[in-house]
């Protein structure tokens, strides 16, 4: 790409560049502390090429996922199926410049435009999903890397512990060496690259995108079917006949089959089997142990541990029980002696089937990585002169913001916060500067006479044609899941 603004000679053919606050000064032939711009025959230049996104054919012509560069002059793309990311473009730092793209089009007769850019985020972070039953650490630790904190625990769902990485104050508010090890550890984790993460109290856990998390070196291999309770309500009649009481291990809500609401409407005998914890509804127990890495997410590694009693009066001996965790990774058959002690045996080939079936219904266990961040100054600034304009348009839903191509979730309220699931984006979108900060694509798309309603830089938009001439441009193959951008949002179903 060409120079992203002024550039002021420093003398012997240094530039400084302007692409960020840093303000690197950069010799010739040598790049920024970013290693994004360079000093190219005095010209201040984007190294890395213009990603540009192609839809294959209709006709299912294939297509190459990643190819071209400084030779390839755009011919073999159709326009109408091509859309500028802002992978690559440079920013619109300081904040009075449009952004480096503007980029107009046609879609079925209507003049489109695209404004492209790469947003440099202090304001940035990320929402971590770790489909596990394993206990990671006490909601709101700190999560460090590198000995440094990066982040803290946040509210677990359902099958999945979440952290929440970034922000402002770790990037800024801490000391230079925080900031520093937070962007690092952002940038990998979105360009979906592995990282080793501590937390406090808790665990060690390698994380990355789209691939199963690693607890204290046990690879992950599948999240729950559900919570103890569900796990009963959902198998209880596959039980039935096989087993006389099922008691599902799970850290949160532990389930006793013939207490449950579905062993009483199959008619199952009462079992006289009393497990610790608090009870909360019939066959439903909260606390039955700690929180840890063993049976259903708790720390006990023998589940006859949680049995507080076994009532004389109501249990009898040859009982069958089931004692087995919610995702069937641990599972133990007890029948009951003469003195009511559950004795080990041999697991009848009908509840070794429900167990492989629980398992079977357990999906992978993976980490999702969700890039989260505040579009205002710069970006707004680039888009329009009258930057309230354009939030009001993408609350409206005339603008969409794309990332990289990927759809966003823009978040309800003031201002444009929005994010993105990296896995929908191009690999290495993300970059950082060392303010410390993350720099990201970001594109804005919308009808021609839209963008010059709300103040846009109209006069400043180039045809779609001229930027695929372009001498330093790589093209990406379209998602397929992905819904195309420039297409009206009435005919998509993403």
């Amino acid at each position: 790409m060409g120079a992203t603004g002024a550039e002021e000679a420093a003398g012997d053919d240094t530039i400084r560049c302007d692409a960020c606050p840093v303000l690197c000064r950069i010799r010739p032939g040598r790049t920024g502390a970013c290693d994004r711009y360079a000093n190219i025959d005095g010209i201040l230049t984007r190294c890395d090429p213009l990603v540009i996104a192609h839809r294959a054919a209709e006709s299912g012509q294939p297509m190459v996922p990643f190819a071209g560069g400084t030779d390839w002059d755009g011919s073999l793309l159709r326009p109408q199926a091509t859309f500028v990311t802002g992978i690559g473009s440079g920013t619109t730092y300081p904040d009075y410049k449009p952004a480096p793209f503007i980029v107009s089009s046609k879609h079925d007769g209507i003049d489109m435009v695209t404004v492209v850019s790469e947003g440099i985020f202090s304001y940035c972070g990320l929402k971590l999903k770790i489909d596990t039953d394993r206990y990671l650490g006490p909601e709101t630790a700190a999560v460090r890397a590198k000995g440094e904190q990066v982040g803290h625990v946040t509210t677990a769902e359902y099958g999945s512990q979440m952290l929440s990485l970034g922000g402002v104050r770790h990037l800024t508010g801490g000391s230079k060496k925080e900031g520093t090890v937070t962007c690092d550890t952002l940038l990998a984790l979105c360009n979906k690259e592995a990282v080793e993460l501590a937390i406090d109290g808790g665990a060690r856990v390698v994380v990355q995108a789209g691939q199963p998390p690693v607890v204290d070196d046990k690879l992950e291999e599948r999240m729950r079917v559900g919570c103890g309770s569900a796990t009963i309500g959902i198998f209880a009649p596959q039980w039935l006949g096989h087993a006389d009481e099922v008691i599902v291990v799970d850290d949160h809500i532990t389930g006793v089959l013939t207490e449950h609401q579905a062993g009483r409407f199959l008619d199952m005998r009462p079992g006289g089997i009393r497990v610790r914890g608090r009870k909360s509804t019939p066959g439903r127990y909260f606390q039955v142990a700690e929180p840890g890495l063993g049976w259903g997410g708790t720390d006990i590694t023998d589940p006859l541990e949680i049995i507080a009693r076994i009532d004389p009066k109501t249990a009898w001996p040859g009982m069958r029980l089931l004692m087995v965790s919610t995702t069937g990774e641990h599972a133990a058959w007890f029948v009951l002696d003469d003195k009511l002690k559950p004795q080990p045996a041999e697991m009848p080939a009908p509840i070794r089937n429900v167990v492989e079936r629980i398992a079977e219904n357990c999906e992978p266990a993976l980490c999702t990585v969700l890039f989260m961040a505040g579009a205002g100054g710069s970006l707004r600034a680039g888009v329009t002169e009258n930057p309230v304009r354009l939030t009001r348009s993408v609350k409206q839903s005339l603008t969409r913001v794309t990332s990289g191509g990927a759809p966003v979730y823009i978040w309800p309220g003031g201002g444009i916060t929005y994010m993105v699931d990296v896995m929908r984006m191009p690999d290495k979108s993300f970059g950082y500067v060392p303010t410390p900060a993350l720099v990201a694509p970001i594109e804005f798309t919308l009808p021609l006479a839209d963008y010059a309603a709300l103040g846009g830089y109209a006069d400043r938009a180039v045809p779609l044609e001229e930027v695929l001439r372009g001498r330093n441009l790589a093209r990406e193959a379209w998602r397929p899941d992905n819904p195309w951008p420039i297409e009206p949002k009435s005919r998509q179903s993403g």
